[in-house]
């Protein structure tokens, strides 16, 4: 086990949040139900008093954070290849396939990202989420960010929450878009479809950028930038600009065809059983040195071919 010790001053802006709101946003490399286990433990205190988690705070009192940190990752290490990209005493940069599932959960508590992670550095079972600060969809392929120290993974987490990692995806919409925009739409659990993200009031605020790279026939090749971390974000947002991605299982509607396309296209997009969504580059600064940083990853062969395709018929059509 490792002890954790901590002091922090609650912000002003905080002043008129609740204990617990305000520990997830300055602990943001804690879960909200570890941190209220610690507060409802009498571990996470204000000014060294036990509080519930719901006390409402003024701004400027000190939260003070002294515990004992378990094994938070409760799987087994397996020998699954992983395509590391850097790796140093602070941090992993991991190019995921697309298929491979990041977290353990209800039918998968094996095969994961976080197997693979602990059979590589065994120590990471020591950290929350075996050090992982950001997360993809099973069926999006591309960067992710591992924190390999406690001291890591508060800064990147911080660094995530403050906006100052940068993340970019490629993906091909359904729809001809006549450029590039904005999607600023709150995004919270669908009503109805409780597996499911939808754009709802009151949901969290979410920001998604987007530009035109490529146009096809009944199709787009666009890049995204993420401003905010929601869940299926990118999905939701481009699903409800009525370009959701191809390929998707949840958001994206049956495939679309361009006029009489040929029977090679026309397999290959009714054929494309996952979001059509990759991972391609990663900005941040280091957590020891503050160095700027920037990794890139190519599309993978499933992508490239179905934007060959594309392209194709886009000359053919002429």
């Amino acid at each position: 086990m490792s002890r954790i010790q901590r002091r922090l001053k609650v912000p002003d802006e905080l002043g008129g949040k609740r204990l617990d709101q305000a520990a997830a946003l300055l602990l943001p490399e804690f879960s909200r139900s570890r941190l209220k286990s610690w507060i409802d433990a009498g571990r996470l205190t204000v000014g060294g008093e036990g509080a519930k988690p719901r006390v409402l705070l003024k701004g400027g009192e000190e939260l003070v954070l002294d515990t004992e940190l378990e094994a938070a990752v409760p799987v087994e290490p397996e020998a699954i290849p992983l395509k590391v990209v850097a790796s140093d005493a602070a941090l992993l940069v991991i190019d995921k396939p697309e298929g491979l599932v990041v977290h353990p959960g209800a039918g998968n508590r094996s095969g994961t990202l976080q197997n693979a992670l602990l059979n590589l550095h065994p120590e990471l079972a020591e950290l929350p989420r075996a050090g992982l600060v950001h997360r993809l969809d099973k069926d999006t392929s591309g960067l992710l960010l591992v924190a390999r120290t406690l001291e890591s993974q508060t800064a990147l987490s911080a660094a995530l929450e403050r906006r100052d990692v940068k993340r970019t995806y490629r993906a091909i919409c359904q729809g001809v878009l006549t450029g590039g925009g904005t999607v600023d739409a709150p995004i919270g659990r669908h009503r109805r479809e409780r597996t499911k993200m939808a754009v709802i009031d009151g949901g969290r605020p979410a920001r998604t950028h987007y530009r035109v790279l490529e146009r096809f026939r009944a199709h787009t090749y666009v890049e995204v930038e993420l401003e905010t971390g929601r869940t299926h974000q990118i999905r939701v947002h481009m699903a409800h600009i009525k370009a959701p991605l191809l390929g998707d299982p949840v958001y994206g509607g049956r495939p679309r065809l361009p006029p009489a396309p040929n029977d090679e296209l026309k397999a290959a997009l009714q054929g494309f059983r996952r979001q059509a969504l990759h991972a391609s580059r990663l900005a941040f600064a280091h957590p020891s040195t503050g160095e700027a940083l920037q990794f890139e990853s190519s599309l993978p062969p499933d992508f490239e071919q179905l934007l060959a395709l594309l392209r194709a018929d886009v000359v053919a059509a002429r």
